[in-house]
């Protein structure tokens, strides 16, 4: 059988059939991922799989992009249709687990539908001019290995494609006013106040304008705006833009970073600024700036400064003050978001590379020793996914700096064990990271294999006498697998997303 791999083009212009044709490929490709890692076994034929519950057989196209899906039935292969295909997980996801419903298939359509909004919006807008901020607005597809990246809690399009990163959207963020009295504040929030004024004896208090539209409604939202305890400013005078995580907006001219409350699911967690959470931040920011300080550069961590709410509605009104990007990059460099280099977008520097050995090398060099050291030296869990980690690149392209972000992801040893730890160490900058980069390369430049330079940027930390020596190394480069986070199963399942559970994969790091 043929092996097309399906690849994506950075800014589809397309309308009517091709749009719905295009959706579905990107759609399906995830899915197919899910379906091929979590519930099937590969067989000697190129692109045939078997699932391990009830043995039929699935054949697909590709291989980091699988795309065009056979049912094996009737002695025949029989092609499978977005929808079809939903369906058919949906069934066998039944029969492997015992759970008889489920929301996901929903979901599964609601990405899918979300995917031809987004393509029929690109069509008619215009990229922004910078780089950083195309990388992040780039990602159509999403989570690679998840069914239903893109789904947007199955309202109308007009509720929330004005909001919509993929859809180059920017617009202003409302202000509110909280009365001083009843603010609960952390950190350092004070590049808040610099949004407007307040009212004397009131706080300013952002919000996203989507997160105001989902909850003002609610009691404790409503009779806080009609009693004074809340007032309405309007909106801010200069645009924020949506980064990748859509609930993040970014403000050029002030270089700075918002992370609110969003009370929509997006992949696998409703996404607010949880209490429990916001009540640990501090101590895993500043553990984690502390790491990164003590390695004396070039890497550097994205400091979630403090957070500002309102005490009657803590999580709903919750807004985090993030660092900008400019006080941490290295003079002339140009950050991009490490996630887009997989999907692809105008102005990638992996578009001016014949070969890629000196780009991966520097991009290994700049990523990975960060992170084990933060591990090594400091038990500090770096959650360094491909959405979590921003490249700084040279004029020529090349890698000369990473910038990690997101303390909310952070664990710290010894509040998980370092076995615990690890494990999500490695799923996070190895499977989720690495892994997809990897592949990628391969992909693009036949006959490259990108994982003998993986193994020598880990061997670096594996032993010796200084606190970067990391033993597990040892025991990662012997392995036979690595752990896959399950996001279909958990999903289907109704697990709480961050109740992360893994399946075996085949270890391509490990010695021959």
């Amino acid at each position: 059988m043929d092996r097309v791999d399906f690849k994506p083009t950075p800014f589809p212009q397309l309308t009517g059939g091709d749009t719905d044709e295009a959706a579905d490929a990107y759609a399906t490709a995830p899915l197919l991922n899910c379906l091929l890692r979590e519930l099937a076994e590969p067989m000697r034929e190129p692109g045939v799989h078997r699932l391990r519950t009830g043995g039929r057989m699935v054949r697909v196209r590709g291989v980091r992009r699988p795309t065009a899906p056979e049912l094996y039935a009737d002695g025949a292969w029989h092609r499978l249709t977005h929808r079809e295909l939903v369906a058919f997980i949906a069934g066998e996801l039944r029969r492997s687990t015992g759970v008889a419903d489920s929301a996901l298939a929903a979901e599964m359509s609601d990405s899918r539908d979300v995917v031809a909004a987004l393509l029929r919006a690109r069509a008619a807008a215009a990229p922004p001019t910078d780089p950083y901020l195309r990388s992040e607005q780039s990602l159509i597809m999403g989570h690679p290995y998840h069914p239903a990246p893109k789904a947007r809690g199955g309202g109308p399009a007009a509720g929330w494609l004005p909001y919509a990163p993929e859809a180059y959207a920017r617009f202003p963020i409302e202000l509110l006013a909280v009365r001083a009295d009843l603010s609960v504040e952390e950190g350092d929030t004070s590049a808040l106040d610099a949004l407007g004024e307040a009212p004397p004896g009131y706080r300013l208090l952002p919000v996203h304008p989507w997160q105001l539209t989902l909850t003002a409604a609610r009691p404790v939202i409503r009779d806080a705006l009609a009693d004074g305890r809340l007032l309405r400013l309007g909106p801010t005078v200069r645009p924020w833009y949506p980064t990748a995580a859509i609930r993040t907006l970014y403000a050029p001219e002030d270089d700075l970073f918002l992370k609110f409350s969003l009370d929509v699911r997006i992949t696998n967690d409703i996404r607010r600024l949880w209490k429990h959470d916001l009540l640990k931040l501090r101590a895993a920011d500043a553990a984690t700036g502390a790491a990164f300080a003590a390695r004396r550069g070039p890497a550097a961590w994205l400091s979630d400064r403090g957070y500002r709410t309102a005490g009657f509605a803590f999580e709903e009104l919750a807004v985090l003050v993030r660092d900008g990007l400019g006080r941490h990059l290295v003079p002339g460099a140009t950050p991009l978001l490490a996630a887009a280099l997989g999907e692809g977008f105008d102005g990638s520097p992996l578009d001016r590379l014949t070969d890629p050995s000196a780009w991966w090398a520097a991009y290994l060099r700049q990523v990975v020793p960060p992170v084990l050291d933060a591990f090594a030296r400091h038990g500090v869990v770096v959650e360094a996914h491909l959405q979590n980690t921003v490249v700084a690149v040279d004029g020529s392209g090349l890698p000369v700096q990473a910038l990690f972000r997101d303390a909310e992801g952070v664990k710290l040893l010894p509040g998980v064990t370092r076995a615990a730890g690890w494990e999500r160490l490695v799923y996070c900058l190895i499977v989720n990271h690495l892994a997809e980069l990897a592949a990628l390369l391969a992909e693009r430049f036949p006959g490259t294999d990108p994982w003998p330079a993986v193994r020598r940027e880990l061997l670096r930390h594996d032993t010796g006498p200084g606190p970067t020596a990391l033993p597990e190394i040892a025991a990662l480069l012997a392995s036979p697998t690595l752990p896959g986070k399950t996001n279909l199963l958990l999903r289907w399942t109704d697990a709480d997303g961050a109740d992360a559970r893994y399946t075996p994969l085949p270890n391509p790091l490990a010695a021959p």
